[in-house]
C-alpha cells in the first residue's frame, strides 16, 4: 500500500456507522431557527445569517468534550499503542497526532462556525414550546422555517449539514473507545509506510472531530437539532472570506461567519436566496395576535421581501410567556 488514496481508502470504513439515509442529502426535513424579532428583522433586512463558533455557545460540553475525551483516550490507548508493532514507530504516531491536534486548537477550531436550527413537522405549525422559551423570546420571537429540498448537495462544499445525535456522557466515551480499538485493527492489518502516518492519524482525527460537532449530551434531545456547519479549513478556495466576522456580545467580542445569502460560485445554485430557501415564518405565541401579524408582515414588506410576508403565520399555542 503506497499512495495517499488507497491509504486513506483503507480507514472509510470509520465512517460507516453514520447512517446516510437518516442524514442530509437523503433526508431533507423542514429545518427551524427560532430567534427574537430584532434578529428575523436583521436578517431579512441584510439577507445574511449569522453562524456562531461553538466554543462560544452556551452547551458548555460544545466541541469541548469529544475533542478533549478523544485525545485522552487515543492518547491511552494500549490497542493503538500494540498497531504501531513498536517503540519508534508508535513515537511517530504520538508525534504526529500531537501536531495535528496543536494544528486544530491552535488554527482550525477558531474558524468552525455553527447554525442551529430544530428539525419542523409541517402537520404541527404551532412550534415547539421548549424552543420558543429557550431561543424565541419565552415565545415573543419568531421561527424562519427553512425548506432544505431547496439546498444543493456539493460534494466540495465546506458546509456539513447534518442532525445532531443525543447520547450521554458514559455513552459517547464507550463511541471514542471502540472507533479507537476500530482504527487500531485497521492500522494493525495495513502497511502503511512511517513517512504516511499522518494520513491514517488524519482519519481518525478527523472522524473524531465531526463527532464531536454532531454529538449533544442527551438531555437536550428534545432540540431535535440539526446543524449547519461551516470550517474555513474545507473552504480551500476561500470562497467566503470575506464574510469572516465579528460580533460584541455579553461575553465581548466573538468570531461570526455572516453568510450573505447569495449565490456564491461553487458552493450555492445560482439562485440562491432568502425567497428560495424560507417555506414560511411562524410568529410565536406570545406575538400572534392579528395586530402583531399585520405589523410583522407590514415589516417584511418594507423590508423587500413581499413574497415570504405572504408566508407569515402564527403559534397557536396558549403560552403568554
Amino acid at each position: 500500500m503506497s499512495s495517499d488514496e488507497e491509504i486513506g481508502g483503507a480507514f472509510d470504513s470509520l465512517w460507516d456507522d453514520l447512517q446516510a439515509e437518516d442524514s442530509f442529502p437523503h433526508k431533507r426535513p423542514l429545518l427551524a431557527h427560532y430567534t427574537s424579532i430584532a434578529t428575523l428583522e436583521g436578517i431579512m433586512a441584510n439577507d445574511e445569517l449569522w453562524f456562531s463558533n461553538p466554543l462560544f455557545m452556551n452547551d458548555l460540553d460544545e466541541i469541548r468534550f469529544g475533542i478533549n475525551e478523544s485525545a485522552r483516550v487515543i492518547r491511552q490507548s494500549q490497542e493503538i499503542k500494540d498497531s504501531c508493532g513498536s517503540k519508534e514507530r508508535y513515537e511517530i504516531f504520538q508525534k504526529v497526532f500531537e501536531s495535528i491536534l496543536g494544528e486544530f486548537s491552535n488554527e482550525h477550531a477558531f474558524d468552525i462556525y455553527v447554525l442551529c436550527f430544530s428539525e419542523h413537522d409541517e402537520t404541527k405549525d404551532d412550534g415547539l414550546l421548549s424552543m420558543w422559551r429557550g431561543y424565541g423570546g419565552n415565545g415573543n420571537g419568531a421561527a424562519i422555517i427553512f425548506d432544505s429540498k431547496e439546498l444543493n448537495y456539493n460534494e466540495e462544499s465546506p458546509f456539513i449539514v447534518s442532525n445532531v445525535v443525543y447520547a450521554s456522557a458514559v455513552d459517547r466515551l464507550e463511541w471514542i473507545q471502540r472507533k479507537c480499538v476500530e482504527f487500531a485493527e485497521i492500522l494493525k492489518s495495513t502497511d502503511v509506510p512511517n513517512d504516511k502516518l499522518h494520513i491514517p492519524i488524519w482519519h481518525l482525527f478527523e472522524r473524531m472531530k465531526i463527532f464531536s460537532i454532531f454529538t449533544k449530551h442527551i438531555g437536550f434531545a428534545e432540540e431535535r437539532e440539526w446543524r449547519v456547519v461551516y470550517m474555513r479549513e474545507r473552504d480551500s478556495n476561500r470562497k467566503l472570506d470575506e464574510m469572516l466576522h465579528y460580533a460584541v456580545g455579553r461575553t465581548g467580542v466573538e468570531p461570526k461567519l455572516k453568510l450573505k445569502i447569495k449565490p456564491v460560485e461553487g458552493i450555492t445554485t445560482d439562485d440562491f436566496s432568502l425567497e428560495k430557501i424560507v417555506g414560511k415564518i411562524i410568529l410565536g405565541p406570545t406575538v400572534s395576535s392579528p395586530l402583531a401579524i399585520n405589523a410583522v408582515r407590514r415589516m417584511l414588506e418594507k423590508l423587500g421581501k413581499p413574497e415570504i410576508a405572504k408566508r407569515l403565520t402564527a403559534s397557536t399555542t396558549p403560552f403568554r410567556g
